[in-house]
Protein backbone atom coordinates (compact mmCIF):
# COMPACT_ATOMS: atom_id res chain seq x y z
CA UNK A 1 0.00 0.00 0.00
CA UNK A 2 1.55 3.36 -1.01
CA UNK A 3 1.24 5.96 1.53
CA UNK A 4 2.70 9.83 1.28
CA UNK A 5 3.69 11.97 3.72
CA UNK A 6 6.39 14.78 4.56
CA UNK A 7 9.61 13.98 6.31
CA UNK A 8 12.24 17.05 7.56
CA UNK A 9 15.62 16.00 7.26
CA UNK A 10 18.81 17.97 8.07
CA UNK A 11 21.97 17.34 5.78
CA UNK A 12 24.98 18.81 5.13
CA UNK A 13 25.86 19.65 1.57
CA UNK A 14 28.99 21.30 0.29
CA UNK A 15 28.54 23.57 -1.80
CA UNK A 16 30.49 23.81 -5.63
CA UNK A 17 33.39 26.49 -3.91
CA UNK A 18 33.69 24.82 -1.10
CA UNK A 19 34.26 21.29 -2.63
CA UNK A 20 37.17 23.31 -4.95
CA UNK A 21 38.24 24.94 -1.49
CA UNK A 22 39.08 21.08 -0.47
CA UNK A 23 40.67 20.34 -3.48
CA UNK A 24 43.19 23.16 -3.45
CA UNK A 25 43.73 23.00 -0.35
CA UNK A 26 45.41 19.67 -0.55
CA UNK A 27 47.88 20.09 -3.56
CA UNK A 28 51.27 21.48 -2.91
CA UNK A 29 52.47 24.75 -4.28
CA UNK A 30 54.26 22.64 -7.49
CA UNK A 31 51.03 21.29 -8.17
CA UNK A 32 48.60 24.42 -7.47
CA UNK A 33 50.71 26.02 -10.55
CA UNK A 34 49.78 23.44 -13.31
CA UNK A 35 46.03 23.75 -11.62
CA UNK A 36 46.29 27.44 -12.01
CA UNK A 37 47.42 27.07 -15.98
CA UNK A 38 45.05 24.43 -16.20
CA UNK A 39 41.83 26.57 -15.12
CA UNK A 40 43.97 29.42 -17.09
CA UNK A 41 43.38 27.26 -20.61
CA UNK A 42 39.63 26.33 -19.89
CA UNK A 43 38.45 29.70 -18.81
CA UNK A 44 38.98 32.19 -20.96
CA UNK A 45 37.68 35.29 -18.59
CA UNK A 46 40.45 34.40 -16.28
CA UNK A 47 43.82 36.51 -17.28
CA UNK A 48 47.39 36.42 -15.15
CA UNK A 49 48.08 40.18 -13.58
CA UNK A 50 47.01 42.37 -10.91
CA UNK A 51 44.00 44.00 -10.75
CA UNK A 52 45.35 47.28 -11.53
CA UNK A 53 47.50 46.07 -14.18
CA UNK A 54 49.65 49.11 -15.94
CA UNK A 55 48.68 47.59 -19.01
CA UNK A 56 45.26 47.94 -18.57
CA UNK A 57 45.25 51.52 -17.30
CA UNK A 58 47.31 52.61 -20.46
CA UNK A 59 44.18 50.92 -22.64
CA UNK A 60 41.86 52.85 -20.32
CA UNK A 61 43.52 56.28 -20.88
CA UNK A 62 43.70 55.66 -24.32
CA UNK A 63 39.70 55.33 -24.52
CA UNK A 64 39.35 58.57 -22.67
CA UNK A 65 41.71 60.43 -24.92
CA UNK A 66 39.46 59.12 -28.33
CA UNK A 67 41.81 57.16 -29.86
CA UNK A 68 40.83 53.86 -31.69
CA UNK A 69 40.69 51.05 -29.36
CA UNK A 70 38.67 47.49 -30.63
CA UNK A 71 37.98 45.27 -28.23
CA UNK A 72 39.99 41.98 -28.08
CA UNK A 73 36.61 39.81 -28.18
CA UNK A 74 33.02 40.73 -28.62
CA UNK A 75 29.95 38.59 -28.44
CA UNK A 76 29.90 37.98 -32.30
CA UNK A 77 33.27 35.50 -31.77
CA UNK A 78 30.76 33.71 -29.83
CA UNK A 79 27.49 33.33 -32.84
CA UNK A 80 29.49 33.51 -35.71
CA UNK A 81 29.03 30.92 -38.31
CA UNK A 82 30.77 27.97 -37.32
CA UNK A 83 32.34 27.01 -40.75
CA UNK A 84 35.84 28.43 -41.32
CA UNK A 85 37.64 28.96 -44.64
CA UNK A 86 40.48 26.65 -45.17
CA UNK A 87 42.33 29.39 -46.35
CA UNK A 88 42.54 31.09 -42.74
CA UNK A 89 43.82 27.25 -41.33
CA UNK A 90 46.83 27.31 -43.80
CA UNK A 91 50.02 29.70 -43.20
CA UNK A 92 52.02 30.80 -46.62
CA UNK A 93 55.04 31.83 -45.25
CA UNK A 94 57.49 29.84 -46.69
CA UNK A 95 59.04 28.27 -49.85
CA UNK A 96 59.16 25.15 -51.52
CA UNK A 97 62.74 26.05 -51.59
CA UNK A 98 63.24 26.42 -48.25
CA UNK A 99 65.10 22.99 -46.53
CA UNK A 100 63.17 21.61 -43.21
CA UNK A 101 65.30 19.74 -41.45
CA UNK A 102 64.78 17.45 -38.29
CA UNK A 103 66.92 17.22 -35.35
CA UNK A 104 66.79 13.69 -34.43
CA UNK A 105 66.23 13.39 -30.76
CA UNK A 106 69.02 11.07 -29.35
CA UNK A 107 69.66 9.22 -25.64
CA UNK A 108 72.06 6.41 -24.72
CA UNK A 109 70.72 3.20 -25.07
CA UNK A 110 68.95 1.46 -22.30
CA UNK A 111 69.69 -1.35 -20.16
CA UNK A 112 67.75 -4.19 -22.39
CA UNK A 113 69.11 -2.29 -25.64
CA UNK A 114 72.47 -2.95 -23.62
CA UNK A 115 72.17 -6.61 -23.64
CA UNK A 116 70.48 -6.63 -26.58
CA UNK A 117 73.20 -5.43 -28.42
CA UNK A 118 75.77 -7.91 -26.48
CA UNK A 119 73.34 -10.82 -27.92
CA UNK A 120 74.48 -9.99 -31.54
CA UNK A 121 78.38 -10.97 -30.69
CA UNK A 122 77.63 -14.35 -29.88
CA UNK A 123 77.30 -17.49 -32.13
CA UNK A 124 74.18 -19.31 -31.62
CA UNK A 125 71.58 -20.75 -33.00
CA UNK A 126 68.37 -19.47 -34.49
CA UNK A 127 66.58 -21.43 -31.29
CA UNK A 128 69.09 -20.61 -28.70
CA UNK A 129 68.62 -16.79 -29.92
CA UNK A 130 64.86 -16.65 -29.43
CA UNK A 131 65.38 -18.37 -25.64
CA UNK A 132 68.03 -15.67 -25.15
CA UNK A 133 65.64 -12.87 -26.23
CA UNK A 134 62.92 -14.17 -23.87
CA UNK A 135 64.89 -14.56 -21.04
CA UNK A 136 66.16 -11.21 -21.77
CA UNK A 137 62.48 -10.22 -21.55
CA UNK A 138 62.52 -11.34 -17.93
CA UNK A 139 65.08 -9.85 -16.26
CA UNK A 140 64.26 -7.43 -14.12
CA UNK A 141 65.65 -3.19 -13.69
CA UNK A 142 67.98 -4.51 -11.41
CA UNK A 143 69.61 -7.07 -13.58
CA UNK A 144 68.16 -10.16 -12.00
CA UNK A 145 66.28 -13.34 -13.37
CA UNK A 146 63.66 -13.47 -10.66
CA UNK A 147 61.44 -16.36 -12.48
CA UNK A 148 62.04 -20.41 -12.73
CA UNK A 149 63.90 -21.36 -15.94
CA UNK A 150 60.77 -23.75 -15.68
CA UNK A 151 58.35 -21.83 -15.73
CA UNK A 152 60.18 -19.96 -18.99
CA UNK A 153 60.18 -22.89 -20.53
CA UNK A 154 56.39 -23.30 -20.28
CA UNK A 155 56.09 -19.82 -21.71
CA UNK A 156 57.79 -20.42 -24.62
CA UNK A 157 55.80 -23.71 -25.05
CA UNK A 158 52.36 -21.67 -24.78
CA UNK A 159 53.59 -18.62 -26.40
CA UNK A 160 56.24 -18.99 -29.59
CA UNK A 161 55.37 -22.77 -29.87
CA UNK A 162 58.84 -23.61 -28.91
CA UNK A 163 60.01 -26.96 -26.13
CA UNK A 164 62.60 -26.23 -24.75
CA UNK A 165 64.45 -28.47 -21.61
CA UNK A 166 66.30 -26.74 -18.73
CA UNK A 167 69.70 -27.88 -19.96
CA UNK A 168 69.36 -25.84 -22.73
CA UNK A 169 67.69 -22.42 -21.33
CA UNK A 170 70.41 -23.23 -18.64
CA UNK A 171 73.33 -22.96 -21.30
CA UNK A 172 71.83 -19.87 -22.58
CA UNK A 173 71.82 -18.60 -19.13
CA UNK A 174 75.31 -19.27 -18.83
CA UNK A 175 76.13 -17.20 -22.02
CA UNK A 176 73.77 -14.67 -20.87
CA UNK A 177 75.39 -14.17 -17.04
CA UNK A 178 79.19 -13.69 -19.01
CA UNK A 179 77.42 -10.09 -20.51
CA UNK A 180 78.49 -6.64 -18.91
CA UNK A 181 77.63 -5.69 -16.47
CA UNK A 182 78.92 -8.30 -14.38
CA UNK A 183 76.15 -10.46 -12.38
CA UNK A 184 73.72 -9.68 -14.81
CA UNK A 185 71.35 -12.34 -15.05
CA UNK A 186 71.62 -13.75 -11.60
CA UNK A 187 68.93 -15.51 -9.89
CA UNK A 188 70.24 -14.60 -6.15
CA UNK A 189 71.93 -12.45 -4.77
CA UNK A 190 74.72 -15.05 -3.92
CA UNK A 191 74.75 -15.71 -7.86
CA UNK A 192 75.07 -12.22 -8.64
CA UNK A 193 78.63 -11.62 -5.74
CA UNK A 194 80.04 -15.20 -7.27
CA UNK A 195 79.51 -13.78 -10.67
CA UNK A 196 81.07 -10.96 -9.84
CA UNK A 197 84.09 -12.14 -8.25
CA UNK A 198 85.24 -14.55 -10.65
CA UNK A 199 85.80 -11.85 -12.84
CA UNK A 200 88.54 -10.77 -10.85
CA UNK A 201 91.95 -12.27 -10.23
CA UNK A 202 91.58 -15.54 -7.81
CA UNK A 203 95.12 -16.29 -7.49
CA UNK A 204 94.99 -13.02 -5.39
CA UNK A 205 94.71 -14.27 -1.82
CA UNK A 206 92.17 -11.70 -0.52
CA UNK A 207 89.98 -12.36 -3.54
CA UNK A 208 90.20 -15.67 -3.44
CA UNK A 209 89.30 -16.30 0.50
CA UNK A 210 86.25 -13.55 -0.74
CA UNK A 211 85.66 -16.17 -3.20
CA UNK A 212 85.32 -19.48 -0.72
CA UNK A 213 83.27 -16.76 2.10
CA UNK A 214 80.80 -16.17 -0.67
CA UNK A 215 80.42 -19.41 -1.57
CA UNK A 216 80.39 -21.84 1.01
CA UNK A 217 79.93 -19.35 3.74
CA UNK A 218 77.05 -16.95 2.48
CA UNK A 219 74.60 -17.67 5.50
CA UNK A 220 77.08 -16.89 8.11
CA UNK A 221 78.58 -13.79 6.11
CA UNK A 222 74.77 -12.85 5.95
CA UNK A 223 73.99 -12.69 9.48
CA UNK A 224 77.52 -11.33 10.14
CA UNK A 225 78.47 -14.42 12.61
CA UNK A 226 81.90 -13.85 11.91
CA UNK A 227 83.46 -16.02 14.47
CA UNK A 228 82.04 -18.72 12.73
CA UNK A 229 83.35 -18.12 9.65
CA UNK A 230 87.17 -17.42 11.08
CA UNK A 231 86.77 -20.55 12.98
CA UNK A 232 85.65 -22.62 9.89
CA UNK A 233 88.47 -20.94 7.64
CA UNK A 234 91.08 -20.69 9.88
CA UNK A 235 91.71 -17.21 9.39
CA UNK A 236 93.27 -14.04 11.42
CA UNK A 237 90.38 -11.44 11.55
CA UNK A 238 92.80 -8.90 9.72
CA UNK A 239 92.42 -11.62 6.85
CA UNK A 240 88.39 -12.06 7.61
CA UNK A 241 88.16 -7.95 7.21
CA UNK A 242 90.36 -7.22 4.07
CA UNK A 243 88.16 -10.21 2.38
CA UNK A 244 84.99 -8.43 3.60
CA UNK A 245 86.40 -4.72 2.55
CA UNK A 246 86.62 -7.11 -1.34
CA UNK A 247 83.01 -8.22 -1.38
CA UNK A 248 82.00 -4.55 0.01
CA UNK A 249 83.34 -3.38 -3.30
CA UNK A 250 80.54 -5.43 -5.76
CA UNK A 251 77.27 -4.00 -6.58
CA UNK A 252 74.45 -6.42 -5.56
CA UNK A 253 72.18 -4.47 -8.00
CA UNK A 254 74.15 -4.58 -11.38
CA UNK A 255 71.43 -3.02 -13.70
CA UNK A 256 70.94 -0.08 -11.12
CA UNK A 257 73.98 1.13 -12.83
CA UNK A 258 72.36 1.04 -16.42
CA UNK A 259 69.09 1.57 -15.79
CA UNK A 260 66.44 3.49 -18.10
CA UNK A 261 67.09 7.23 -17.66
CA UNK A 262 63.34 7.81 -18.55
CA UNK A 263 62.33 5.41 -15.57
CA UNK A 264 64.56 6.94 -12.63
CA UNK A 265 62.43 9.04 -10.15
CA UNK A 266 63.64 12.57 -9.38
CA UNK A 267 61.58 13.80 -6.31
CA UNK A 268 61.64 17.84 -6.85
CA UNK A 269 60.60 19.68 -3.70
CA UNK A 270 58.98 23.09 -4.01
CA UNK A 271 58.61 24.41 -0.41
CA UNK A 272 55.25 25.80 0.06
CA UNK A 273 56.37 28.11 2.77
CA UNK A 274 59.69 30.41 3.52
CA UNK A 275 60.75 30.99 6.55
CA UNK A 276 63.40 33.53 7.09
CA UNK A 277 65.34 35.41 10.16
CA UNK A 278 65.77 38.59 10.17
CA UNK A 279 67.47 40.29 13.90
CA UNK A 280 66.04 37.73 16.09
CA UNK A 281 62.33 38.08 14.46
CA UNK A 282 60.63 34.96 12.42
CA UNK A 283 59.47 36.13 8.92
CA UNK A 284 57.12 33.62 7.53
CA UNK A 285 56.34 33.70 3.73
CA UNK A 286 53.99 31.41 1.50
CA UNK A 287 56.04 30.62 -1.92
CA UNK A 288 54.29 32.63 -4.34
CA UNK A 289 57.21 32.89 -7.30
CA UNK A 290 55.71 30.44 -9.45
CA UNK A 291 52.02 30.92 -8.60
CA UNK A 292 51.13 34.07 -11.17
CA UNK A 293 48.52 36.58 -9.74
CA UNK A 294 44.62 35.96 -11.19
CA UNK A 295 42.78 38.89 -12.11
CA UNK A 296 39.07 38.60 -14.05
CA UNK A 297 39.21 39.85 -17.63
CA UNK A 298 37.86 43.76 -18.02
CA UNK A 299 36.81 42.70 -21.85
CA UNK A 300 34.37 39.95 -20.55
CA UNK A 301 33.28 42.38 -17.92
CA UNK A 302 32.06 44.80 -20.13
CA UNK A 303 31.11 43.17 -22.77
CA UNK A 304 28.56 41.15 -20.14
CA UNK A 305 27.44 43.97 -18.59
CA UNK A 306 26.68 45.95 -21.88
CA UNK A 307 24.71 43.58 -23.50
CA UNK A 308 22.97 42.15 -20.68
CA UNK A 309 21.56 45.93 -20.36
CA UNK A 310 20.00 44.88 -23.61
CA UNK A 311 19.16 41.47 -22.70
CA UNK A 312 14.95 42.24 -23.34
CA UNK A 313 16.10 42.93 -27.32
CA UNK A 314 18.30 40.34 -27.68
CA UNK A 315 17.97 37.26 -29.93
CA UNK A 316 18.40 33.74 -28.79
CA UNK A 317 21.79 32.96 -29.74
CA UNK A 318 23.38 36.47 -27.84
CA UNK A 319 21.19 35.21 -24.78
CA UNK A 320 22.85 31.82 -24.93
CA UNK A 321 26.42 33.74 -25.66
CA UNK A 322 25.41 36.04 -22.33
CA UNK A 323 24.52 32.91 -20.55
CA UNK A 324 28.10 31.28 -21.57
CA UNK A 325 30.05 34.52 -20.16
CA UNK A 326 28.23 34.56 -16.77
CA UNK A 327 29.00 30.77 -16.16
CA UNK A 328 32.47 31.35 -16.67
CA UNK A 329 32.62 35.05 -14.99
CA UNK A 330 31.14 33.20 -11.83
CA UNK A 331 33.37 30.35 -12.45
CA UNK A 332 36.57 32.39 -12.51
CA UNK A 333 35.39 34.45 -9.34
CA UNK A 334 34.84 31.07 -6.94
CA UNK A 335 38.28 29.85 -8.56
CA UNK A 336 39.79 33.70 -7.17
CA UNK A 337 38.02 33.45 -3.97
CA UNK A 338 39.40 29.66 -3.33
CA UNK A 339 42.99 30.45 -4.39
CA UNK A 340 42.84 33.07 -1.37
CA UNK A 341 40.99 31.40 1.23
CA UNK A 342 43.75 28.66 0.38
CA UNK A 343 46.42 31.06 1.28
CA UNK A 344 44.91 32.71 4.39
CA UNK A 345 44.59 28.54 5.77
CA UNK A 346 47.81 27.52 4.92
CA UNK A 347 48.99 31.02 6.44
CA UNK A 348 46.92 30.52 9.68
CA UNK A 349 47.66 26.66 10.20
CA UNK A 350 51.63 27.59 9.76
CA UNK A 351 51.55 30.37 11.86
CA UNK A 352 50.16 28.22 14.41
CA UNK A 353 52.73 25.51 13.97
CA UNK A 354 55.54 28.53 14.51
CA UNK A 355 54.02 29.36 17.33
CA UNK A 356 53.58 26.23 19.20
CA UNK A 357 57.04 24.99 17.79
CA UNK A 358 58.73 28.75 18.33
CA UNK A 359 62.03 27.15 20.42
CA UNK A 360 62.88 24.39 17.75
CA UNK A 361 61.91 26.82 14.84
CA UNK A 362 64.61 29.48 16.17
CA UNK A 363 67.79 26.59 17.19
CA UNK A 364 66.95 23.60 14.48
CA UNK A 365 67.84 21.65 17.39
CA UNK A 366 65.47 18.50 17.54
CA UNK A 367 65.05 17.97 20.71
CA UNK A 368 63.87 20.66 21.45
CA UNK A 369 60.82 19.79 18.97
CA UNK A 370 57.67 19.47 21.76
CA UNK A 371 54.76 16.97 21.68
CA UNK A 372 51.98 18.18 18.88
CA UNK A 373 49.25 16.44 16.90
CA UNK A 374 46.65 17.90 14.77
CA UNK A 375 44.01 18.50 16.96
CA UNK A 376 46.33 21.24 18.64
CA UNK A 377 47.16 22.80 15.75
CA UNK A 378 43.18 22.99 15.05
CA UNK A 379 42.23 24.01 18.68
CA UNK A 380 44.85 26.81 17.83
CA UNK A 381 43.16 27.88 14.54
CA UNK A 382 39.61 27.07 15.16
CA UNK A 383 40.03 24.83 11.96
CA UNK A 384 38.67 21.34 11.76
CA UNK A 385 41.05 18.15 12.00
CA UNK A 386 40.65 17.57 8.70
CA UNK A 387 41.25 20.77 7.52
CA UNK A 388 44.63 20.85 9.29
CA UNK A 389 45.10 17.24 7.67
CA UNK A 390 45.02 19.02 4.23
CA UNK A 391 47.34 21.58 4.99
CA UNK A 392 49.80 19.59 6.39
CA UNK A 393 49.67 16.59 3.32
CA UNK A 394 52.76 16.68 0.86
CA UNK A 395 53.72 20.36 2.03
CA UNK A 396 57.11 21.34 2.70
CA UNK A 397 58.68 25.01 4.65
CA UNK A 398 62.04 26.28 3.48
CA UNK A 399 63.71 27.48 7.33
CA UNK A 400 67.19 28.76 7.94
CA UNK A 401 68.36 25.38 8.87
CA UNK A 402 66.84 23.22 5.93
CA UNK A 403 63.65 21.66 4.27
CA UNK A 404 61.38 19.68 6.03
CA UNK A 405 57.68 18.40 5.61
CA UNK A 406 55.42 19.85 7.95
CA UNK A 407 54.55 16.20 9.06
CA UNK A 408 58.08 16.51 10.76
CA UNK A 409 57.15 18.82 13.47
CA UNK A 410 53.96 16.83 14.64
CA UNK A 411 55.05 13.44 16.76
CA UNK A 412 53.03 11.83 20.19
CA UNK A 413 54.38 12.99 23.69
CA UNK A 414 55.31 10.62 27.29
CA UNK A 415 56.34 11.78 30.47
CA UNK A 416 59.87 11.62 31.86
CA UNK A 417 60.53 10.40 35.14
CA UNK A 418 60.38 13.91 36.70
CA UNK A 419 56.70 14.27 34.93
CA UNK A 420 57.92 16.56 31.78
CA UNK A 421 56.37 15.76 28.90
CA UNK A 422 58.54 14.87 25.84
CA UNK A 423 58.39 14.51 22.19
CA UNK A 424 59.01 10.96 20.96
CA UNK A 425 61.36 12.94 18.36
CA UNK A 426 63.35 13.98 21.12
CA UNK A 427 63.68 9.81 22.43
CA UNK A 428 64.53 8.90 19.13
CA UNK A 429 67.55 11.05 18.91
CA UNK A 430 68.87 10.42 22.15
CA UNK A 431 68.17 6.35 20.92
CA UNK A 432 70.49 7.55 17.38
CA UNK A 433 73.15 8.90 19.03
CA UNK A 434 73.40 5.73 21.72
CA UNK A 435 73.44 3.47 18.60
CA UNK A 436 75.90 5.73 16.36
CA UNK A 437 78.20 6.15 19.95
CA UNK A 438 78.49 2.23 20.73
CA UNK A 439 81.17 -0.62 20.27
CA UNK A 440 80.53 -1.82 16.38
CA UNK A 441 82.11 -5.04 17.54
CA UNK A 442 79.51 -6.06 20.35
CA UNK A 443 76.86 -3.58 19.53
CA UNK A 444 73.80 -2.43 22.06
CA UNK A 445 70.86 -5.14 21.73
CA UNK A 446 67.20 -3.80 22.26
CA UNK A 447 67.59 -4.24 26.26
CA UNK A 448 70.62 -2.65 26.67
CA UNK A 449 69.39 0.43 25.09
CA UNK A 450 66.33 0.13 26.99
CA UNK A 451 68.15 0.23 30.22
CA UNK A 452 70.61 3.19 28.93
CA UNK A 453 67.21 5.16 28.75
CA UNK A 454 65.28 4.02 31.77
CA UNK A 455 68.60 5.41 33.44
CA UNK A 456 67.92 8.86 31.52
CA UNK A 457 64.93 9.24 32.99
CA UNK A 458 62.99 7.58 29.69
CA UNK A 459 60.94 4.68 31.45
CA UNK A 460 60.36 3.12 27.46
CA UNK A 461 60.22 -0.62 27.49
CA UNK A 462 62.15 -3.00 24.58
CA UNK A 463 59.31 -3.45 22.41
CA UNK A 464 58.72 0.27 22.25
CA UNK A 465 63.03 0.52 21.49
CA UNK A 466 62.43 -1.80 18.59
CA UNK A 467 59.65 0.16 17.03
CA UNK A 468 61.59 3.61 17.22
CA UNK A 469 65.12 1.52 15.83
CA UNK A 470 62.66 0.34 12.89
CA UNK A 471 60.96 3.79 12.44
CA UNK A 472 64.59 5.22 12.42
CA UNK A 473 65.91 2.85 9.44
CA UNK A 474 68.30 0.83 12.04
CA UNK A 475 68.80 -3.17 11.93
CA UNK A 476 69.00 -4.82 15.17
CA UNK A 477 72.13 -5.33 17.16
CA UNK A 478 73.54 -8.51 15.32
CA UNK A 479 73.40 -6.89 11.53
CA UNK A 480 75.34 -3.31 13.23
CA UNK A 481 78.24 -5.69 13.70
CA UNK A 482 81.91 -4.42 12.30
CA UNK A 483 85.35 -5.74 12.53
Amino acid sequence: MLKQKLQQKLLQRLSPQQIQMIKLLEIPAIQLEQRIKKEIEENPVLEEGSEEDPYEVQEEQKDEQGEDHQDEFSLEDYIEDDEIPSYRLNTQNYSTDDKREEIPFTMGSTFREHLKSQLGLRKMSEEQEVIAEYILGNIDDDGYLRRELEAIADDLAFTVGMEASYEELHEVLMIIQEFDPAGVGARSLQECLLLQINRKDLENPVTRLAHKILKNHFQEFTNKHYDKIIQRLDITEEELKAALEEILRLNPKPGGSMGDNQQRLFHHIVPDFILEENEGELQLFLNSNNVPELRISKTYTDMFESYNANKSSASRDEKDAITFVKQKLDSARWFIDAIRQRQNTMLLTMNAILEYQKAYFYEGDETRLRPMILKDIADMTNLDISTISRVVNSKYIQTHFGIFPLKYFFSEGMQTESGEEVSTREIKKILQDCIQAEDKRKPLTDDKLSAILNEKGYHIARRTVAKYREQLGLPVARLRKQL
